[in-house]
């Protein structure tokens, strides 16, 4: 049962009762993330975020530490285009010191100057573990390619330069300026009483308070603009990395569940359209894969494989025929089987509290409401082969993104795509 509340400085107040649980999952989840941030700052949101755990006025890093880990719990955070999340899993018990704990974290910290030089070290020892791992860091290129000179393009963990130049200023600065309030919702799953929590959350943070004048926070300019393109760089690795992808629907668009219809179809399983032909049948790819990443205000829908050198002009020929293939080749089976995929994985996460907390804040940073299981269900549920057939022909005509890293291709693969999506579809 899910209950919400909403403290007298704004703050949103999330609990999600879980009678068989023994454990709670709770977190402060705040609508601020990369895109929030101006390009000479990118990375400050994943900063602050390292260096909230690295002392309050009261607490040092290791007693943080330790005080979660006494009780078997654990503490944790997050950051992402659109937001951040602090979050902790403890015995239903121990709900009263996770509170204070995040509460301590994300209204006294320090930053202390010695703890930020060696976080940042930290942070760079990150950002070069990402460099080094080409199925990591080709996400990266293909978002910067699809929007290029853009909040929602750039890293999550920020750039190299940028991150050692960071002070502890500029994070004060960058916290009294998103870390209100208004715009931070406290959430909990499991076994949790409301009204126990929402006294918890308001003597933790009910003193907390907004920006000047209580207003809400001045955000970055307009809307995403997708662009794609192409992005090709060399490197001596075994296989060609590959991220191809289009411009979809926003997470406010009717046509939300539809993507994740179309998705699972054609790349979201072993017995999807992508894997089946190519891996079962010709042997192309170890790894493929299709996704969805959709923000506020738009969203594109994804293809990743990872090949050999030797396989990539076999290998996007057949991707192209499949994208120009499926709406006209929809059958009954494959969409009731992505029907079933979709709602098994949406009631398989109702037993974890992990799961249901995460859900139940995202919903709302998202929609500013709740969204009940069974509204989920039932708009899955009426996807229709109309929509998936609208859906997938829109891929047809937009224009790709496509990022590529591994070994020095002879070929243009964006021309080898297009050229054979334009024929196929002619």
């Amino acid at each position: 049962m899910v209950t919400l509340s909403t403290l007298r400085n704004g703050l949103t107040i999330l609990t999600d009762y879980m009678p068989s649980a023994e454990t709670v999952s709770l977190g402060v989840w705040v609508g601020v993330g990369t895109r929030d941030e101006a390009a000479e700052q990118n990375g400050i949101a994943h900063v602050l975020e390292h260096m909230a755990f690295k002392g309050t006025l009261s607490l040092s890093a290791r007693e943080i530490a330790e005080k979660i880990e006494d009780v078997g719990g654990h503490l944790n955070a997050y950051t992402t285009r659109e937001h951040t999340a602090y979050y902790a899993k403890v015995l239903a018990t121990d709900t009263p010191l996770a509170v204070s704990l995040l509460a301590d974290i994300l209204q006294n910290s320090v930053f202390d100057a010695e703890e930020l030089g060696r976080e940042r070290a930290v942070i760079l020892q990150e950002i070069g573990q990402a460099m080094d791992t080409p199925d990591d860091i080709i996400f990266d290129q293909f978002q910067e390619i699809a929007y290029p000179d853009q909040p929602l393009g750039r890293p999550v963990l920020g750039r190299a330069e940028i991150v050692e130049s960071i002070t502890r200023e500029q994070l004060f600065a960058y916290l009294k300026r998103h870390y209100h309030p208004k715009n931070m919702i406290v959430a909990a799953a499991g076994k949790v009483d409301h009204a126990a929590f929402e006294a918890l959350v308001s003597a933790a943070f009910g003193a907390m308070g907004g920006v000047e004048g209580g207003a809400g926070v001045e955000a970055l300019p307009s809307l995403a603009r997708y662009i794609g393109g192409s992005h090709i760089e060399a490197r001596e690795l075994e296989q060609s990395h590959l991220v191809l992808g289009f411009p979809t629907v926003s997470a406010n668009d009717p046509d939300y569940y539809a993507l994740s219809v179309y998705s699972t179809i054609l790349g979201g399983g072993m017995s999807s359209r992508l894997f089946q032909e190519v891996r079962e049948k010709r042997g192309l790819v170890y790894s493929v894969y299709s996704f969805a990443s959709t923000y506020r205000d738009t969203g594109v829908m994804g293809i990743y494989a990872g090949t050999g050198p030797d396989e990539l002009a076999k290998l996007l020929p057949v991707i192209a025929d499949e994208i120009q293939r499926l709406p006209d080749t929809l059958t009954a089976p494959e969409i009731a089987r992505a029907h079933a995929q979709l709602r098994a994985g949406t009631l398989m996460a109702r037993e974890s509290t992990s799961a249901r907390v995460e859900a139940l804040a995202q919903n709302f940073l998202t929609y500013g409401r709740t969204v009940e299981v069974s509204e989920v269900l039932e708009r899955l549920a009426a996807v229709s082969p109309d929509d998936i057939r609208r859906l997938g022909g829109s891929f047809i005509t937009a224009k790709p993104t496509l990022a590529l890293l591994g070994p020095q291709a002879t070929l243009d693969p964006m021309a080898l795509f297009t050229a054979r999506l334009s024929r196929a579809a002619a």
